[in-house]
């Protein structure tokens, strides 16, 4: 990927990205997240330099259902998240009967 087609993707002119290489600007949160989605670069790497460079596939799964979840409408939105809880309660319950 050329420096054009990556300041492309991230929003920033090649000049701001070429400055941002160089710590002539600083990188704020917004290009963190899209550099990380563009290029599957961990948030936290980026930002701290300590862990994974990569991120694992839990963050690629959960950027999915993310995606997917984005392309509903309202309603939707709506009846998916009381599913989750509905999930989430369950599995909750029955964890604590095994526990017992």
């Amino acid at each position: 990927m050329t420096q054009a087609q990556f300041s492309e993707k991230i929003c920033v002119t090649t000049g701001f990205l070429s400055s941002m290489e160089i710590g002539d600007r600083k990188v704020n949160s917004r290009i963190i997240k899209l550099i990380n989605l563009t290029t599957g670069i961990s948030s936290k790497w980026l930002e701290t330099g300590k862990g994974e460079m990569f991120a694992g596939e839990a963050d690629k799964e959960i950027e999915e259902i993310v995606n997917l979840y984005r392309q509903l409408n309202p309603f939707f939105k709506g009846y998916f998240k009381r599913q989750l809880l509905d999930i989430i309660n369950y599995e909750n319950s029955t964890r604590v009967a095994k526990d017992e």
